[in-house]
C-alpha cells in the first residue's frame, strides 16, 4: 500500500484495523445491530394485542406476525455467513441494515395481516445478514481471551434493548402501530452508515466457492410445514389436513435436512465443542423465547394491563440479563464457560418453575422476581455459551459458524413459540382467546379466564423441564480452554 493510500484510510472516520482500540469500534457497530434487533422485537410483542384490533387478523395471522421474521431469519443466516466468508462481512453487514430499514418502512403501511407478513419476511432477509456477522465480526476483532467479554457486552446491549423494547412499543402504540415500524429506520440509517465507516475487512475471503442451495430449500420448506402445523394445530384441530399435511412436511424435510449436511464439504458441526454449544444454544431458544410473547398476554389478556405497563412489567427479564451477561463473560474468560453455562441452565429452569405458580390474582410482584431469576440465568449462558462457540472456529469459516448458531437458537425460538401457542390454545372457547390476545378482557370472570391460566402453567412447567435439559448439554460438552484450539477444528 502506498504512503499517499495510507494516508486517504487514516483520514477515514473509524479507527484503523491493526490500531490496539479497533476492536472497540467494531463492538460498537455489532451493539447497535443487536440493540436494533431486540428493541424491535419487544415493540412488536407488546403492540399484538393492538395489531389484532387494527388489522383485524386472526390468532393464527398474528403469531405469523413474529413467526415469518424469524423463520426467514433463520432458514436463510447460514446463507448469509457462507455469503459474507466469500465477500466479506463488512458489505454484508452494511446490506442487512439497509433490507431491514427498507422493510420496516413498507411494513408501517401494510393495511392487512397478510401484507405484513410478507415485509416481515424480507425484514427476516436483513435479520439473517445482521445475525449471521455480528459474532464474526467480534470474533474476528478480539483476541480470544477478551472474547467472552465483547460477547457479554453484546448480550449486555441486548438486554437494555428488551428493557427499552416493550415499555417503547407502548409509547409508540398510543400513538400509532405504524411507529412500531418507522421507528425503526433512523436506526437502520444510522447503523449502515456507522458501520460503512467504522468496520474493516480483517480476514481475507474464503477462496472455496460453495452454496448449500438444495439444503437452504429444504430446511426452509421443512421448518415452516412443522412451525405451521403445530401452530395450526392447536386452533383448528390436530386432524385437519392441512395441519396433518403441514407436519408430515416438517417430519420427512428436517431429517433429510440434517442428512444433506453431513455431506455437504467440511461440515462446520464436526468440531464437537461447536456441535455441544449450538445444541445448547438450540435449547436455550426452545425453553426460553416464548416466554416474553406468553406475559404479553398475561400482563394485557389476564390482568388487564395496558400496553405500556405490560411493558415496564416485563422488564425485569431483560435487567436480570443486563447485570449477568458482562460479568458472565468475564468470568467465562478466567475460568471457562461450560459450568457456568450449564448454572445458568439451571438458574432459568428455577425461574420459569416459578411462574408456574402465577394465578389470575398472584402479585405482579412474584412475576418480577421470576422474570429476573430467567432473565439472569439466560444472562450467565448466553455470553460464554457464544464465547465457547465462537472461539474453536478456523478465522475463515467464522461467518457460517455465527450463522449456524444462530440458525439453530432462532430454531429453538421458534419451535417454542408454536408450541407454546399449541399448548396454551388447547381447550380454550375461541372467544375467549381472541378477547385474551386482543388484550380485551372486559367481562371475562376468573372462571372463564382459568383454562388459559392452566394451560399457561403446562406450557412453563414444559419450559423448565427443556431448560433442565440443555444444562445436562453443557455439561457433557468439552471444556472450554482459553487459548488452545480444541481438536477437529482443522477439519471444520
Amino acid at each position: 500500500m502506498t504512503a499517499s493510500a495510507t494516508a486517504t484510510r487514516r483520514r477515514r472516520p473509524g479507527v484503523d484495523p491493526d490500531h490496539e482500540h479497533y476492536k472497540w469500534w467494531a463492538l460498537s457497530c455489532t451493539s447497535l445491530g443487536m440493540l436494533l434487533a431486540t428493541i424491535n422485537s419487544g415493540t412488536l410483542i407488546i403492540a399484538l394485542p393492538d395489531l389484532e384490533r387494527a388489522l383485524n387478523t386472526s390468532i393464527l395471522e398474528l403469531v405469523w406476525v413474529i413467526l415469518a421474521y424469524m423463520i426467514a431469519s433463520t432458514v436463510l443466516v447460514l446463507t448469509a455467513g457462507r455469503l459474507s466468508d466469500l465477500f466479506g462481512r463488512k458489505q454484508a453487514y452494511v446490506g442487512g441494515f439497509v433490507v431491514f430499514g427498507l422493510a420496516s418502512l413498507g411494513a408501517g403501511f401494510s393495511p392487512d395481516g397478510t401484507t405484513l407478513i410478507l415485509w416481515r419476511i424480507l425484514q427476516g432477509i436483513g435479520g439473517a445478514f445482521l445475525f449471521a456477522n455480528a459474532a464474526a465480526v467480534v470474533t474476528d476483532a478480539f483476541p480470544r481471551e477478551q472474547l467472552g467479554l465483547a460477547m457479554g457486552t453484546n448480550t449486555m446491549v441486548a438486554a437494555v434493548g428488551l428493557v427499552l423494547g416493550p415499555v417503547l412499543g407502548g409509547a409508540l402504540v398510543a400513538i400509532s402501530w405504524h411507529w412500531v415500524f418507522w421507528f425503526n429506520v433512523p436506526f437502520t440509517a444510522l447503523g449502515s452508515i456507522w458501520a460503512a465507516l467504522v468496520l474493516r475487512e480483517l480476514v481475507k475471503p474464503e477462496r472455496t466457492p460453495g452454496y448449500d442451495l438444495l439444503g437452504t430449500a429444504v430446511f426452509v420448506v421443512g421448518l415452516t410445514g412443522l412451525v405451521f402445523g403445530v401452530s395450526r394445530g392447536g386452533i383448528s384441530g390436530w386432524t385437519d389436513p392441512l395441519t396433518l399435511g403441514s407436519l408430515i412436511a416438517g417430519a420427512v424435510l428436517l431429517p433429510l435436512f440434517v442428512l444433506i449436511e453431513r455431506r455437504v464439504p467440511r461440515p462446520i458441526f464436526r468440531n464437537r465443542m461447536f456441535s455441544a454449544a449450538t445444541a445448547a444454544a438450540f435449547i436455550n431458544g426452545l425453553s426460553r423465547f416464548a416466554l416474553m410473547f406468553l406475559f404479553v398476554f398475561y400482563f394485557q389478556g389476564v390482568k388487564g394491563d395496558d400496553p405500556i405497563r405490560a411493558g415496564i412489567e416485563l422488564a425485569p427479564l431483560a435487567i436480570g440479563m443486563l447485570i449477568a451477561s458482562p460479568l458472565a463473560g468475564v468470568w467465562a474468560d478466567r475460568h471457562g464457560s461450560r459450568v457456568l453455562s450449564s448454572l445458568g441452565m439451571l438458574v432459568s429452569a428455577l425461574g420459569l418453575a416459578g411462574m408456574a405458580m402465577l394465578g389470575i390474582d398472584s402479585s405482579r410482584w412474584w412475576a418480577a422476581l421470576w422474570l429476573f431469576v430467567v432473565g439472569v440465568g439466560s444472562g450467565m449462558f448466553n455470553s460464554p455459551n457464544t464465547a465457547a462457540m465462537m472461539g474453536t472456529v478456523p478465522v475463515h469459516r467464522r461467518g457460517i459458524a455465527a450463522g449456524a448458531r444462530t440458525m439453530l437458537q432462532n430454531t429453538g425460538a421458534v419451535l417454542s413459540i408454536a408450541f407454546v401457542l399449541a399448548i396454551v390454545t388447547s381447550a380454550v372457547p375461541k372467544d375467549v382467546l381472541f378477547k385474551i390476545f386482543s388484550g380485551v378482557t372486559t367481562g371475562l370472570s376468573d372462571a372463564t379466564l382459568t383454562p388459559f391460566v392452566q394451560n399457561m402453567h403446562t406450557a412453563l412447567w414444559a419450559l423448565a423441564a427443556t431448560s433442565l435439559a440443555g444444562a445436562v448439554v453443557c455439561l457433557l460438552r468439552p471444556p472450554h480452554e482459553r487459548g488452545a484450539v480444541p481438536a477437529g477444528v482443522a477439519a471444520a
